[in-house]
C-alpha cells in the first residue's frame, strides 16, 4: 500500500465521520439518553452483532461494565450477547444460526432493559430476530447501521444510520458511537 492509498483511505474516513456529524447526531444523542434512563431504572443494555460489529458489542458492554474514561466509578449492567461459544454453538447447530441473539434475548432479558444491534447491513437475519423476540417482551430496541434500509430497521425504536454503504467505514463510525455512549453513560450517571 501506498502513501496515497493510505491518505485516500482516512480521508474517506474522515469524510464519512462528517456527514455523520451533519446528519445523524440526533439519533446518536437520543440513544444516548435512552440507554442513560435505561440504566437509571435498574435495567441493563444487551448488545449484539456479527463479525466486528460482535467485536463493538463486545467492546461497548467492556466500557461499561469495566470502565471508559472514569476510573472510580460503579459497574453498569451491559451484556455482549454471543459471546459464550457453548451456548453460541449450541443454539447454532439445533435451532439456526438466526437464532443465537433471540434466544439469550429470551433467557437474560427483561421489561426495563435495551437491546442494542451492530449490523452494517441492516439486515442481519440474526438481530433482526432479536430485536423481534426483545419487542415481544416489552424490552426497548436499538440499531447501529449503515445507509442500506435492511429489516432490523423496522424493528428499532432509535436508529442511529451511519450515511455510508461501506462495512469498513460504517464501523468506524460505530466505534465512535461506542465511545461517545461510554461518555455519555459515565457523565450522566458516575459514581
Amino acid at each position: 500500500m501506498n502513501e496515497a492509498s493510505i491518505r485516500a483511505t482516512f480521508a474517506d474516513s474522515l469524510q464519512t465521520k462528517q456527514r455523520f456529524l451533519d446528519a445523524c447526531v440526533p439519533s446518536l444523542q437520543q440513544l444516548c439518553e435512552v440507554a442513560i434512563r435505561v440504566l437509571r431504572g435498574g435495567g441493563k443494555l444487551l448488545f449484539c452483532g456479527n463479525g466486528g460489529s460482535s467485536c463493538d458489542a463486545a467492546h461497548a458492554a467492556g466500557e461499561l461494565v469495566g470502565w471508559f474514561e472514569a476510573k472510580q466509578r460503579r459497574a453498569y449492567a451491559a451484556i455482549a450477547l454471543g459471546h459464550q461459544v457453548p451456548t453460541l454453538t449450541a443454539i447454532g447447530n439445533d435451532a439456526g444460526y438466526e437464532h443465537v441473539f433471540a434466544r439469550e434475548v429470551e433467557a437474560i432479558g427483561r421489561p426495563g432493559d435495551l437491546l442494542i444491534g451492530f449490523t452494517t447491513s441492516g439486515g442481519s437475519k440474526n438481530v433482526v430476530k432479536a430485536l423481534q423476540k426483545a419487542r415481544e417482551q416489552g424490552i426497548g430496541t436499538a440499531v447501529l447501521c449503515g445507509e442500506k434500509r435492511g429489516a432490523a430497521l423496522e424493528h428499532a425504536d432509535v436508529v442511529v444510520q451511519v450515511p455510508s454503504a461501506n462495512t469498513a467505514r460504517i464501523q468506524e463510525c460505530h466505534l465512535v458511537c461506542v465511545h461517545v455512549l461510554c461518555g455519555a453513560v459515565e457523565a450522566a450517571l458516575g459514581a
